[in-house]
């Protein structure tokens, strides 16, 4: 067979990732705080991008608007001998109330002369570390040099929890220093505060604390020294079998074992609150849900008309002027479109799960129904991964609290009528079982699922355990409290 060249007309049709199309992905899929920091980066590299004061037009991002961007440095007359005048620096600022810009400088630093005062970030003092804390303690103690080597070396060698993570002996060795003379700097830092930090384990833990509190119990300290794994599984019967005491006996010393820190580093540990603010907020008004996009702080972008003016003058700029003002406006207004993009899906998203999930909205978390992407997708004419995109780290401010919205998305679970339930619904039933349980008999999983299975909701023991543990709610044998 003779091989042969040819040429061959054909049509198809290909999605094409346009740079405009893989911005508006990107910021589709930001959360609110990653947007901020987004905009703040374009605001800094594109001098186009300009933010609009309160009652300022914003900028229009029609198509005229974006022809101009590819077209207008072409479309510009030849400069002659009489060229325009470049505007001045005041123009190209334009008015500034520069009285209102004073006061709102901070008084203190300019009556002491220092203009460039410290940011506010700078002056923001950071909580001591337990560490921090420790060495505090150590610098007031008496010791030789080479025993406070040794108290620096444990202090260093702490978790967050507060246990020591070194043997004495490597440390010992790393000073040069005997183990015995180690040691004893470890139990004169155990007295420090908080109380057993510099412990190996939960039982040294527990008895340093027991010893500083002047607790006498011979049945509490027995409890702590061999007993701790049984008090950990609530087997109080166990324990009263093993020392000979009552069960009323035990549950006495288990409540004073539970006033003690099992963790010393725990308040040094703690890490700062994270604050989450709502995208959008959904206010019932009369028999009405109304979503209103929340765009507080979220700056107004416009495209500065001072350099958007320098495509329609004729003052004789260089080429390479325009094509970079060209492609820095062609930018901002690329991303102006994007963010409103963005936010019209969010809501459009919203209102789709809303109508969806109305039944939540009006009574609660129970009667949460099932749904999934496709659903909401559909009935919004979009893709199932936009809208997985638009879920994703967003928040929505509801009558009963503040829920992220894949949240809304649920799983099925059959009933014996014949319908479906959500999951999410299914794991309040079972926080309201638990909640109202005796706290002398708890529920156990098998009785829970039966329970269910009498309301008609057919589930197996294995995954109320799942959904209870998901829930962060202890078993049974855990929960059971004695009298």
């Amino acid at each position: 067979m003779a091989l042969e060249i040819k040429q061959q007309l054909k049509l198809s049709q290909q999605l094409v990732m346009t740079p405009q199309l893989q911005q508006a992905i990107k910021l589709l899929q930001l959360s609110r705080q990653e947007l901020l920091d987004a905009v703040e980066q374009e605001l800094v590299e594109n001098p186009l991008l300009d933010v609009a004061e309160q009652g300022d037009e914003e900028t229009p991002t029609d198509p005229k608007l974006e022809a101009g961007a590819e077209t207008a440095a072409e479309a510009a007359p030849e400069p002659t001998s009489e060229t325009v005048p470049e505007p001045s620096a005041e123009e190209m600022v334009g008015d500034v109330d520069w009285d209102s810009y004073m006061e709102s400088r901070p008084q203190t630093s300019l009556a002491r002369g220092d203009v460039d005062g410290p940011a506010f970030e700078d002056t923001h003092s950071e909580g001591a570390s337990l560490q921090d804390h420790l060495l505090w303690q150590l610098g007031f103690v008496d010791l030789e040099e080479s025993d406070e080597q040794v108290g620096i070396q444990v202090i260093g060698n702490l978790n967050d929890d507060g246990y020591l993570e070194e043997s004495m002996e490597a440390i010992a060795e790393s000073l040069g220093v005997t183990t015995e003379r180690a040691e004893k700097v470890r139990l004169r830092i155990q007295e420090f505060d908080p109380v057993g930090v510099a412990s190996y384990s939960l039982s040294e833990c527990l008895l340093v604390q027991a010893r500083r509190a002047e607790i006498d119990d011979s049945l509490v300290l027995r409890i702590i020294e061999t007993h701790l794994g049984l008090l950990q599984r609530k087997d109080y019967r166990g324990i009263s079998r093993v020392e000979g005491v009552s069960v009323e006996g035990v549950s006495a010393a288990a409540l004073v074992i539970a006033g003690l820190e099992p963790r010393p580093g725990r308040s040094f540990a703690a890490e700062d609150p994270i604050y989450i603010t709502p995208d959008i907020y959904v206010h019932k008004v009369g028999d009405e849900y109304h979503v209103v996009l929340n765009e507080d702080g979220m700056p107004r972008l416009r495209v500065s008309s001072a350099y958007r003016d320098v495509l329609q003058r004729n003052n004789g700029e260089a080429k390479e002027t325009k094509e970079y003002v060209r492609e820095k406006l062609r930018s901002a207004v690329w991303m102006i479109k994007s963010i409103h993009q963005r936010q019209r899906t969010i809501v459009k998203v919203m209102e789709s799960i809303l109508r969806f999930q109305r039944d939540f909205f009006d009574k609660g978390s129970e009667y949460l129904r099932p749904l999934n992407l496709r659903d909401v997708a559909e009935d919004i004419g979009m893709h199932e991964s936009t809208v997985s995109r638009v879920t994703t780290a967003k928040y929505v401010q509801t009558p009963h609290g503040v829920y992220e919205l894949k949240f809304f998305f649920n799983s099925s679970i059959s009933t014996g009528d014949g319908d479906a339930i959500a999951s999410e619904s299914v794991k309040e039933k079972i926080r309201a079982l638990i909640n109202s349980e005796d706290c002398y008999k708890p529920l156990s999983d098998q009785r829970i699922a039966e329970m269910l299975k009498a309301k008609s909701i057919q589930i197996a023991r294995r995954t109320v355990t799942k959904y209870r543990e998901s829930m962060w709610i202890m078993s049974s044998t855990r929960r059971k409290q004695f009298r």
